[in-house]
């Protein structure tokens, strides 16, 4: 059997096909690149059923991957994370079935190991020796990392308020690091002169048509982690939005595949209320969003001020009923304390952003109690310290020795 029934790379908005062993960027309007398969092949040559004996890593879905040959696949076990049942969180919300997908257990610590372990393995694959690439910290990281154990040079450029162990983990892989004083937008003005100047591949968020492939698997695992049938409702954490965007494609590919039926589950997209383009754009029935200006907030990985993919992220949300809505950084660190105190998962702000929305959507009725609901925590609480606020009170309670 085929390793991967990739077809062809394509511009969703002028239509125009890229070959996938050529290295490919933006299309020529400008607009990302999505990953075409054969999936009317594949449907023929693989069950859901033959899933069961694979490895527990992501590359179990290699026929839904851009990797076309194995030796190419750089992986540190990533992917398979598991799906679980937040019954004590559930009934302090009157939700039956409220359920977590947890990437904080991944390599890295956050879900940018997935985009990372297959946007390295096919940039080894299509022959880059050198990347570059503005970030938030996590996504550097992850990619740093990845690109070292597949030998490839990188060049990470990062807001200096980005989480202190994410530029470390940048600096120990041996990749050229650069601190930047302003955010991911400036980070990524400079990448783009680099790239320029230095022949680098730029490996920014969509700039690189592979990310989405490895993000998408979140999708594909939380399909076959309830058994092939479908939530009514997945919340997501949204800065640059590329898991929105993979898992709303890996849902649409499942439904081509015949693996799953039914309607798409309704797709939310999680912001701040100190930087919310999507919210606004959504709520305003856009279709594209607007620079955010003076973006700030706590969960520093959704201050994205100008997603490159906007309209994407639309698109799934348009497209599944859901919804776009804004969290404020209290509510965030009162649902970080809530998922520590009732279920014992010490979560990213991020992932709190995501449990605070449902939280909100539960009230106004937007979600109902029996409905099935899967949100996304997206990384460790471990690698925000930063991010925890603990009352002088809290501390009290412990005795000295």
């Amino acid at each position: 059997m085929k390793y991967s029934y990739v077809s062809n790379l394509y511009c969703p908005k002028c239509g125009t096909r890229f070959n996938t062993r050529e290295q490919h960027q933006l299309c020529s309007c400008g607009t990302p690149l999505l990953v075409d398969y054969d999936l009317e092949t594949l449907q023929m040559n693989l069950t859901a059923e033959e899933l069961k004996s694979r490895d527990d890593s992501l590359w179990r879905y290699h026929e839904l991957l851009p990797v076309e040959d194995s030796e190419n696949v750089v992986s540190m076990g990533e992917g398979m994370t598991p799906l679980i049942s937040l019954s004590n969180l559930g009934e302090e919300m009157c939700m039956e079935n409220l359920f977590m997908k947890d990437e904080g257990l991944i390599p890295t610590g956050t879900f940018k190991a997935r985009g990372a372990a297959v946007g390295v393995s096919k940039a080894k694959e299509v022959g880059v020796k050198e990347l570059a690439m503005p970030t938030n910290g996590n996504a550097g990281s992850a990619w740093a990392l990845y690109s070292a154990k597949a030998g490839l040079k990188s060049t990470v450029v990062m807001p200096k308020d980005a989480p202190e162990i994410t530029r470390k983990e940048v600096a120990l892989s041996g990749a050229n690091l650069y601190l930047v004083n302003g955010l991911i937008s400036d980070a990524g003005k400079i990448v783009g002169k680099a790239v320029k100047d230095y022949n680098l591949f730029d490996a920014a968020t969509l700039k690189e048509p592979y990310r989405i492939e490895g993000k998408k698997t979140m999708g594909l695992e939380i399909a076959e982690q309830l058994k092939w049938k479908l939530p009514d409702v997945i919340v997501y954490p949204t800065g640059g939005g590329v898991g929105l965007i993979g898992i709303y494609k890996a849902l649409k590919e499942l439904k081509k595949l015949g693996w799953v039926k039914g309607e798409l589950p309704r797709l939310v997209a999680v912001q701040s209320t100190g930087c919310a383009p999507i919210v606004k754009a959504w709520e305003e029935g856009k279709t594209e969003s607007e620079f955010w200006k003076d973006s700030s907030t706590l969960a520093f990985g959704i201050n994205v001020p100008k997603a490159l993919g906007d309209f994407l992220v639309l698109d799934a949300i348009y497209n599944t009923d859901g919804c776009a809505i804004a969290v404020d950084d209290e509510s965030i660190i009162f649902e970080q304390e809530k998922l520590a105190g009732l279920e014992g998962s010490f979560v990213c702000p991020e992932g709190a952003a995501t449990f605070a929305a449902i939280r909100r959507l539960r009230k106004q009725g937007w979600i109902e109690q029996n409905e099935t609901v899967v949100g996304l925590n997206t990384g460790s609480g471990i690698k925000y310290p930063q991010s925890v606020k603990v009352s002088p009170k809290m501390l009290e309670k412990g005795d000295t020795i």
